[in-house]
């Protein structure tokens, strides 16, 4: 009985866009502004002053297509790339910002995110 239940709750939580197992990403937690990465702490920066951005990419519409943050109108959110050191390309590392002046970061390219606090 014990694991119907649990099994229950999993597939609610599933079809609720909440956090459960088998590849779902965790509840997105937070991150301070100083425990970002340097190059984090940047981009946040140009972010808020409107750029210049040094990628193409940077200010697109980001469509939340794994769907790990909150559930919001096409064009909400926009995305920027954070550096990584050493990378060729643009790296896993970005900055997904919201309408509604809320940032995210992402070490890993979109699985997982924590709320940036200011």
């Amino acid at each position: 009985m014990k694991q119907f239940v649990s099994a229950l709750l999993a597939l609610c939580l599933i079809a609720t866009g909440g956090w459960a197992w088998a590849g779902r990403a965790a509840p997105i937690g937070e991150i301070p502004v100083a425990a970002l990465p340097a190059e984090a702490r940047a981009t946040l920066a140009l972010i808020k002053a409107g750029g210049p951005f040094p990628y193409a990419r940077d200010n697109s519409v980001f469509s939340n297509r794994e769907k790990v943050l909150p559930l919001r109108q096409r064009g909400y959110y926009r995305e920027y790339t954070v550096k990584t050191p050493g990378a060729r390309d643009r790296g896993a590392r970005r900055i997904v910002a919201g309408a509604s002046g809320e940032y995210y970061y992402t070490g890993d390219h979109y699985n997982s995110f924590r709320r940036i606090r200011e």
